[in-house]
């Protein structure tokens, strides 16, 4: 694990062409093209589908042969992103966890906000448990899909849903408040997110609601009965202290959380795995949870 590789990946991020204050509809095309530059391996294969009336893409390994599932919650604040763009970071979980992946096209916002990401969350997870058994699913989701990871938990116990056997959340955005202190003391040291940023998409997907609602910002949840968590961060993020208030939000609740926290690495640092060994250690690490977890079932 070098500093030369987090010195690459951090100049590499500041550089990037993504701005998530930018205009939502040139920011959509960037990031797609930013992904689409990036080739998949020849054994993935994405095959689009629908689930529960949401559009989902099923993410297959050739040497992965398994009915356990990852329903994978992608990120883009909300209002950036897709399921096909997750494809290359969701097959990385898919090859270490063993289990094939759905990786669900959720609504966007500002053209549809808050609930509709929830409500796509929960109306396609209860669609797939007319097949699968909640205890053969975790649920994994990177940035704002971490955030809606937890908020999924969350409305699946309110609607008397079973959960599922575990989740994993890369770098959560639990706070669409703003209000963790990392989001001003990591300003200088995150390369890829900015707060004047994310307010904007808050303001997007919120559409006028108070941001401290649970399902908005689960850091402020109640998370008992939650499944086993396990959240990962970079400590060169603004989004840190909501990994970290979310972890100990979730302890307080007698929930089973592990929370990794990764040095000198910036958000969602676990797509670099090519790039940076910290990048890939995490993703064994998630591979081992969710393996763990499922074949305890």
């Amino acid at each position: 694990m070098s500093q030369q590789q987090r010195d690459a990946l951090d100049q590499m991020s500041r550089h990037a062409p993504l701005d998530v204050a930018g205009d939502v509809q040139e920011q959509r095309v960037v990031f797609e093209e930013m992904i689409a530059s990036i080739p998949l391996p020849a054994d993935v294969v994405a095959t689009p589908g629908m689930l529960g009336g949401v559009p989902v893409v099923n993410v297959d390994v050739a040497a992965v042969d398994s009915n356990d599932v990852l329903f994978y919650l992608h990120g883009g604040a909300y209002c950036i992103g897709s399921a096909g763009a997750s494809v290359g970071l969701a097959s990385d979980v898919v090859r270490r966890a063993g289990a094939r992946a759905i990786s669900v096209d959720y609504r966007l916002a500002p053209e549809n906000p808050y609930p509709a990401a929830v409500d796509d969350a929960v109306a396609a997870y209860r669609a797939l448990l007319a097949s699968v058994s909640a205890s053969r699913v975790a649920l994994v989701g990177e940035s704002a899909g971490g955030g809606l990871t937890a908020a999924t938990l969350v409305a699946l116990k309110a609607a008397g849903l079973p959960q599922p056997s575990c989740a994993v959340m890369f770098s959560p955005w639990a706070d669409l408040t703003l209000s963790g202190e990392s989001v001003t003391s990591k300003a200088a040291v995150d390369p890829a997110l900015t707060p004047a940023g994310l307010r904007l998409r808050a303001a997007d997907y919120g559409a006028g609601r108070p941001l401290d609602d649970p399902l908005l910002s689960p850091v402020f949840a109640d998370l008992t009965g939650l499944p086993p968590l396990l959240i990962q961060a970079g400590s060169h993020e603004i989004l840190l202290d909501d990994a970290t208030r979310l972890a100990a939000r979730a302890a307080a609740a007698d929930v089973q959380v592990s929370l990794e926290v990764t040095p000198g690495v910036p958000h969602v640092f676990q797509a670099f795995a090519a790039l940076l060994d910290e990048a890939g250690a995490a993703l064994d690490s998630t591979g081992a949870f969710i393996r763990a977890h499922l074949s305890a079932e």
